[in-house]
């Protein structure tokens, strides 16, 4: 009697920078979305993950997005990326009222296990970033309202010798001062893990 080896669907070090990449993807346009950054009519309906997201039609910031995830799945692969910081700007003061960080850690590097981790396969990693997403459309309900025009900024955290693009320049790390914390759930694959959270001032007045 032969005897077949189930196929986990294993993931490879460029699968998983690549479902990281989306994963930042959706979560920046819902966190678009739903902290109303851009007017709901720039938006359009796809799925993903099993669950429906707004994505924003707006060319310029599809672009810009685009350029910024690119390098960012480069870096993922090379293990050269610690963190991507999301900053909600106020327009007018420039002051910062939302910070959601995104730390990565290497988890496998080449062959070489880094942290001891249980093999998963590409549907489970999913359905962990679909736990995650759900916490970021979620958090509507516990973060404040603002009525002032906002914007955003993008940070990366890279190692010391990396590379990085002549058109990217140095920004200070829009930390907020007495911010309320809110840890958010993780993912990982065999190869990278990601804790999510999100930083705010709880009192805007």
């Amino acid at each position: 009697m032969s005897k077949i080896a189930a196929n986990k669907e294993k993931i490879s070090l460029k699968g998983s920078a690549k479902l990281i990449v989306e994963f930042f993807e959706c979560g920046i346009n819902s966190i678009f979305y739903q902290r109303n950054i851009y007017p709901p009519e720039d938006f359009s309906m796809t799925k993903k993950y099993g669950l429906n997201f707004l994505i924003t039609n707006d060319h310029r910031i599809t672009v810009y997005l685009k350029k910024v995830l690119t390098q960012i799945e480069s870096w993922l692969q090379e293990g050269q990326i610690k963190k991507l910081v999301l900053a909600i700007i106020s327009q007018d003061t420039r002051e910062t009222l939302e910070r959601w960080e995104f730390d990565v850690h290497v988890v496998k590097n080449g062959k070489e296990d880094v942290i001891a981790t249980k093999e998963k396969t590409e549907k489970e990693i999913k359905q962990e970033i679909q736990a995650v997403i759900r916490q970021i459309v979620s958090s509507v309900t516990f973060l404040p309202i603002y009525d002032e025009a906002r914007t955003f900024n993008i940070l990366a955290y890279t190692d010391k010798d990396v590379e990085v693009p002549n058109d990217w320049g140095d920004s200070h790390p829009h930390l907020i001062k007495e911010a309320e914390l809110v840890k958010l759930l993780s993912f990982s694959s065999d190869y990278h893990k990601v804790d999510s959270m999100v930083a705010y001032r709880l009192n805007n007045d």
